[in-house]
């Protein structure tokens, strides 16, 4: 049983729910860490139902071993507050299915550990998000240029250890999402990206009230889900600005972000259903 819908808490609450921190080891027993967060794919399509773990393929990549930490929930779904479980896998990088193109997103099944957990007694509380999170051609082309966003992730290493929460952090666009840049199909944020943050889901968030393009102030909350972060431009030494992915472990410092974060579109994640179909086909 996984708690996927956690209504009873306020929005931007039921977010902390979504990421979970991704700890790899390659064989020389170096420890890396990401940022990952949970997806449901193929839902209209009960028989082909998956949830799935996704993250950058450099978050993984070279990894023999694998830690997460998931919550635990009573049999009723119910969040345990501070009772999680701490999962290990090995041949870690291979349970992974990789974006087939030049994008550096891949993703895990869940349901062979959620089964598992299960034999055991033991319940997930995770929440899910879905292609509905998701927004059309049409809503990305009401988005304003620049609008608040927020990065769900593992910055440096930093969470919450007792609750096995993540840390929030706000930004705005650095350019217009309904544009591909540098024809590649990304976006850029401003807002700080440290090692640990590869992997985030990206959001625009307005709580209660938002500016429409044709319709001015509207008094709802807005949320979708833009994308996953995955570079930013680092600014070097000699004075040359670079892009590069955001590290997944502590490096001496040669340069430094320049709080210009890449982010893959998240548009990219339905190939991931299509993959599914076929191999279920």
């Amino acid at each position: 049983m996984v708690k996927r819908l956690l209504a009873d808490l306020p929005l931007s609450e039921q977010l902390m729910h979504c990421t979970v921190r991704i700890e790899s080891e390659d064989a020389a027993g170096n420890i890396s860490e990401g940022t990952g967060f949970f997806y449901q794919m193929l839902q209209e399509d009960e028989s082909l139902q998956y949830i799935v773990m996704v993250t950058n393929k450099h978050v993984i990549e070279g990894s023999e071993v694998g830690r997460f930490v998931l919550n635990l929930a009573d049999e009723n779904g119910n969040h345990i507050l501070g009772s999680q479980e701490v999962i290990t896998l090995t041949e870690f990088e291979q349970r992974w299915i990789k974006h087939p193109e030049d994008v550096d997103l891949c993703m895990m099944p869940l349901a062979p550990i959620i089964r598992e957990g299960e034999t055991k007694g033991k319940y997930y509380s995770i929440l899910t998000l879905t292609r509905d999170d998701i927004p059309s051609d049409e809503q990305i082309c009401q988005l304003n240029a620049i609008e608040d966003i927020i990065m769900i992730g593992y910055p440096n290493g930093i969470w919450d250890r007792f609750n096995n929460f993540p840390v929030m952090r706000r930004g705005i666009t650095a350019t217009h999402p309904k544009y591909d840049y540098n024809g590649k199909q990304e976006f850029l944020i401003d807002a700080a990206c440290f090692p640990g943050s590869s992997g985030s889901p990206v959001f625009i968030f307005n709580e209660e009230s938002f500016i429409d393009k044709e319709q001015g102030l509207i008094f709802r909350t807005k949320i979708y889900l833009m994308g996953v972060l995955y570079a930013g431009h680092r600014y070097t030494t000699t004075g040359e600005v670079k892009i590069e992915e955001v590290p997944t472990g502590l490096q001496s410092i040669s340069s430094i972000f320049i709080n210009l974060g890449i982010i893959i579109k998240a548009s990219n994640l339905l190939v991931f259903e299509r993959i599914l179909r076929e191999r279920n086909s």
